[in-house]
């Protein structure tokens, strides 16, 4: 990345244009392996990428059940839920029991003193113990998902993983530093600087919402490393020892939900870095952060996939217990859809959840768009799960768990699982980046033949020459979308059984094409405008989640009717998914042209210069005078280091 000016606080000041260079650099340019996701955004509806559904070897199985076992009995002896969320921190010794068990080296190979599981089964693990308490289920994932483990998995040298990794497997916790007090998504304008100084380099800057990092013993950390002779500079990954000089934990976080993570606010002045701790190549550490959470998204769904299921249970043993008019409140239809909706989708986020991970144990796909796709899906459609469950449950859903007990009754915390779900709609990618992150690649055929019609720097030759090759390509692909499988009513009929889930994948095949229709319906009318629509992007990731969510659904029933293992009643919850999955779509569809979208965005200009500001009065703002955004400049640090390492 190419020096910028900088502000007076020294945060770099980035153009619209730059930051979108940046984030175009950091994108994996080319697609070496087939993409179910992405053939599904073109409008081709390869069902022979998942299916028949692939299976873990039985050396995996067989070590994965082992380790369920054992992590199971630690879990119901050693783990009380409900003191971690009262105390709102989880007590060491249950984090050194999982370090005994080697919890902390799932994802880790076992030449390296890890556990070698396999991503299904590192999931499965982390909807487990999340299930006894979604801290712990953060502090396992945020050090193996995206913390030091993954990025040297798979950028690291082998001097760096010997000696990191045996470290991270059994005594080490690790954190990964990217966000800034004002830089979120837009990673341009990172302000912590890496200055070369001889074999070593200097770390200045702070960093926020370190989740493990209060307690953490290394630190992964992206910062800037500026332009000079001999260094390429741009953001830059380092492996960083948290007790290195210099580093001060200044402040542990607390939040809404999930009261019992270790997230705080790190400071870095003059740390000393050796370069042999550099991952890769230097302007690299965002390929490496978007290349890690390729997979380490996938462990988000996991803990959707437990909330849905303790979701389920709640429900199910509640409504037949609480009775009104006369019945069980199951039997009243208003509640019992959102029994349904509950059950439906849950089955669906399993589906989801274990094919994602399963392609990316066998590796023969590139799941870029479906990983993406598992989180934003599963974030949003656990919320809306746990939003029921405290419906389902009346005043006792927005009682605590606590409040109940006190009274004597049984002590369900559905308050605090909504509390808890709630940020797995902004981290990781919140929704909105989600939903431009996947759309990138979902438009990335079309840009890659006519993305130079459209880019306002490019010549008249260029625009030519990329009008031919768009011709070209067009001329073959358009054709493709008026006709497919969808409309032969013979088609998937190795799904139809006591009930037919054909017509589902049929309609996910003519709904794929019209999807891509549309796509480029919208990239003809508004061309170089298209990145603005964020609305009709939106719109369009949400549809093609619904896709991947119903072919995933269908291909798990059938994969366990196959083996014996509930089959028909697999049938029956995707049939029900699929089912309420194509309403949404038939109405994301609507909302497509038909919007307020055009409306809004004039509304918004009258809030921003005060046009509606009348509206705001009548009341008072508890909220006090502080700045909006903590100022953040390097230096040394004038608080109490806070940073608590667990031994």
């Amino acid at each position: 990345m190419s020096a910028s000016p900088e502000a007076p606080s020294g945060r770099p000041v980035v153009t619209e244009r730059e930051a979108r260079r940046v984030a175009e650099d950091a994108r994996e340019q080319t697609w070496r392996k087939p993409s179910f996701a992405k053939e599904l955004f073109l409008g081709r509806f390869r069902l022979d990428l998942i299916h028949p559904h692939p299976l873990p070897a039985d050396e995996h199985v067989q070590r994965g059940e082992e380790f369920l076992a054992k992590l199971r009995d630690f879990v119901e002896t050693e783990v009380d839920g409900a003191l971690i969320e009262r105390e709102a921190r989880i007590p060491d010794e249950v984090i050194n029991g999982l370090k005994e068990l080697g919890a902390f080296g799932m994802k880790i190979d076992t030449k390296y003193g890890g556990l070698g599981l396999t991503q299904v089964y590192y999931n499965k693990a982390l909807a487990l113990v999340g299930s006894a308490s979604p801290a712990i289920g953060v502090l396992l994932s945020a050090h193996q998902s995206i913390g030091v483990p993954q990025p040297l998995k798979l950028f690291g040298t082998q001097e760096q993983k010997e000696r990191f990794l045996p470290r991270c497997a059994r005594t080490d916790i690790s954190a990964f530093l990217l966000t800034e007090p004002d830089v979120g998504s837009d990673p341009a304008r990172l302000a912590t600087t890496a200055v070369p100084d001889g074999d070593d380099y200097v770390l200045d800057g702070v960093k926020l919402w370190t989740t493990n990092g209060v307690v953490a013993d290394l630190l992964v950390v992206m910062a800037r490393v500026p332009r000079s002779e001999g260094h390429r500079g741009g953001i830059t990954a380092f492996v960083v020892e948290t007790n290195s000089p210099g580093i001060t934990v200044e402040n542990r976080n607390a939040f809404l939900g999930l009261r019992g993570i270790e997230n705080g606010v790190t400071r870095f002045h003059q740390v000393r870095v050796p370069a042999a701790h550099r991952i890769g190549e230097e302007g690299q550490g965002l390929k490496i952060a978007l290349t890690t959470l390729n997979t380490g998204r996938l462990s988000l769904p996991a803990s959707c996939v437990a909330a849905g299921k303790w979701c389920l249970k709640i429900a199910r043993e509640w409504s037949a217990a609480r009775e009104q008019w006369g019945k069980p409140i199951a039997h009243h239809e208003a509640v019992g859809a959102k029994i349904s909706f509950i059950a439906a989708t849950t089955f669906a986020l399993e589906a989801v959840t274990d094919l994602a991970s399963q392609m990316a144990d066998e590796d023969r796909n590139d799941i870029r768009i479906e990983g993406a796709l598992a989180k934003l899906y599963a974030s949003e459609m656990a919320w809306l799960m746990a939003d029921e469950l405290v419906q389902i449950r009346g005043g006792r859903g927005f009682e605590t768990a606590e409040s109940l007990r006190a009274r004597g009754e049984r002590a369900v915390p559905a308050e605090q699982l909504l509390r808890d779900l709630r940020i797995n709609r902004i981290f990781e990618g919140s929704t909105e980046i989600m939903h431009l992150l996947i759309a990138r690649e979902a438009v990335d055929a079309h840009l890659t033949v006519a993305g130079d019609l459209i880019d306002p720097d490019k010549s008249l030759s260029d625009k030519a020459k990329a009008g031919a090759n768009a011709g070209v390509f067009y001329a073959k692909w358009l054709p493709k979308l008026v006709a497919g499988p969808g409309q032969l009513p013979t088609s998937y009929n190795e799904f139809k059984h006591e009930v037919d889930l054909s017509p589902h994948l049929r309609h996910v095949e003519r709904t794929a094409r019209k999807l891509a229709r549309s796509t480029f319906y919208a990239m003809s009318r508004w061309q170089g405008r298209m990145e603005s629509k964020q609305g009709f992007l939106g719109r369009v990731v949400d549809i093609g989640a619904e896709l991947f969510a119903m072919s995933a659904a269908c291909v798990r029933a059938e994969m366990l009717r196959a083996r014996g293992e509930h089959g028909r009643e697999a049938y029956q919850l995707a049939d029900a998914f699929c089912r309420q999955s194509r309403i949404r779509v038939d109405e994301l569809f609507n909302r497509l042209w038909t919007n307020t979208d055009e409306h809004d965005r004039r509304v918004v200009k009258g809030i921003l210069t005060g046009t509606y500001a009348w509206l705001e009065a009548g009341i008072v703002d508890p909220s006090d005078d502080g700045p909006w955004i903590a100022e953040a400049a390097p230096g040394a640090s004038t608080k109490e280091n806070v940073h608590r390492p667990i031994r």
